[in-house]
């Protein structure tokens, strides 16, 4: 469940303008009373109160997520935003989590998906309940900073391909100087230092020759990157060719860096067969770690994009692959496999008099109760509770004197999300047949719902 912060900002500064009650003066017959629109200029949410359950809370189908009580016509205005504010927001962090459990904790989740998203809006939505549903960071370079800005999401990311091939040779780098990490010397000629770099790795007999004469433009590049930004290098290797142009030049930089006490961040591969470069790429680490004898060479990033979704990466895991980080777009944003999510808005009680069930005394632990299948009359069980807890908790109390639940930053929403989601059985979550989650409701409840359904359904007649 996601986007109660939403709601509650609706909520708290509702209030119509007037140059929308002309506009629904406008709109309306020319019968419309003058009383009706003042009341719309007075309308407000002093008296409306809100129960929902935890943002981040994992939620089942039937089970409420909100309960707005307040009088009927300001409520039912209510319906529309609310719905949009929680059934998108659910919806892209259920889809992030579901990437999160394919992928497994120990990988490192990016969302890249703002230049797919449906609209800036869209866009910024959904970087925030992706870092909700278990991902890492947002894009930064030149895509999603105000979602960092806004939410305090991390950024991550790498230059861009435009940015690689915008390079000649490194004739052109004009400023060759970088200082040392510590500040202590500098190297006054650091596009010499990364030529020397790479005529050594070029011969080592371990490597067996897999590249000769790299792109110089792609070199060019990544000298620049790394120039400005030499402690947050991670370079984009597969504009011409990975394993034989991307990689060592990548290399070559990084050698570089290290002589001058930097450490480089490692490399992203966005395009082809992602498990097999990131194997071959890692074997090239390990080699230089080991011949050249540099600390923690072979433990450098890898991080692959390019139309993830949770088939590819589980497909990728099954291959066998040495990416550490993904990062995921279109089909993270877009909620690809499933477009819309079905949260609806009920009326279940007015002027005291229920139109569904509203709620009853809440269960004790360790109180033996009668449990029934909510649609199945044969399926029944008593049950033990050795934990009970009120889901429903008051985040908007209007006039009613109730204590407001303090609405929690966004990481702490994300840690109750990933516990919630740690609590879940394997077999409940997982991609193929997974076991149906049992939903309950007690015999008490169970009795008044179908009351009342046999109450309000009409009687027919047989002919």
């Amino acid at each position: 469940f996601a986007g109660l912060e939403e709601c509650i900002k609706l909520i708290a500064n509702f209030k119509l303008t007037e140059e929308e009650v002309s506009f629904i003066h406008k709109s309306l017959p020319g019968s419309c009373e003058e009383g009706f629109l003042n009341y719309l200029r007075e309308i407000d949410c002093s008296d409306v109160e809100v129960y929902a359950i935890s943002e981040g809370t994992v939620v089942f189908p039937k089970v409420p997520l909100l309960r707005l009580e307040g009088p009927v016509a300001v409520v039912q205005l209510l319906e529309t935003p609310v719905l949009n504010l929680v059934n998108f927001a659910s919806l892209v962090t259920t889809n992030a989590a579901r990437h999160r459990l394919v992928a497994g904790q120990s990988k490192m989740l990016f969302e890249f998906g703002l230049r797919r998203a449906q609209g800036p809006d869209g866009a910024i939505g959904a970087s925030k309940y992706c870092y909700i549903g278990g991902f890492d960071a947002t894009r930064w370079f030149a895509d999603n900073v105000a979602a960092g800005r806004l939410f305090g999401i991390p950024l991550r990311g790498t230059h861009s391909h435009a940015f690689v091939s915008s390079f000649m040779s490194p004739g052109e780098i004009l400023e060759r100087s970088l200082c040392s990490s510590d500040g202590s010397s500098t190297c006054e000629d650091f596009v010499t230092l990364v030529h020397s770099w790479l005529s050594k790795i070029q011969w080592l007999k371990s490597l067996g020759g897999i590249f000769g004469e790299t792109n110089q433009s792609e070199l060019a590049a990544f000298i620049s990157y790394a120039l400005a930004f030499p402690n947050n290098f991670l370079a984009l290797v597969d504009t011409y060719d990975v394993i034989r142009s991307g990689v060592p030049n990548f290399c070559a930089v990084a050698l570089a860096l290290s002589d001058l006490g930097y450490r480089a961040v490692g490399i992203r591969l966005d395009s082809g067969d992602l498990a097999y470069l990131s194997s071959e790429a890692r074997k090239i680490f390990h080699t230089i770690e080991k011949e050249i004898g540099v600390p923690g060479f072979g433990k450098m990033i890898i991080t692959a994009s390019n139309d993830l979704n949770e088939e590819t990466l589980d497909a990728i895991r099954k291959q066998g692959h040495e990416v550490d980080c993904f990062g995921i777009g279109t089909y993270l944003v877009t909620c690809y496999a499933q477009a819309a999510l079905g949260c609806v808005f009920k009326l279940v009680e007015i002027n005291n008099q229920p139109r569904i069930k509203l709620s009853e005394d809440v269960s004790k632990v360790g109180e033996r109760i009668l449990c029934r299948h909510p649609f199945s009359e044969s399926k029944r069980a008593y049950v033990v509770p050795k934990r009970v807890e009120e889901l429903l908790k008051c985040y908007w109390p209007g006039k009613s004197g109730e204590v407001r639940e303090e609405l929690p930053a966004l990481k702490d929403i994300r840690d109750h999300c990933i516990k919630q989601l740690e609590q879940m059985r394997p077999d409940h979550i997982r991609r193929l047949n997974p076991t149906p989650y049992k939903v309950s409701v007690s015999a008490k409840l169970y009795d008044f719902i179908h009351f009342l359904w046999l109450n309000e359904a009409p009687v027919g007649e047989l002919q």
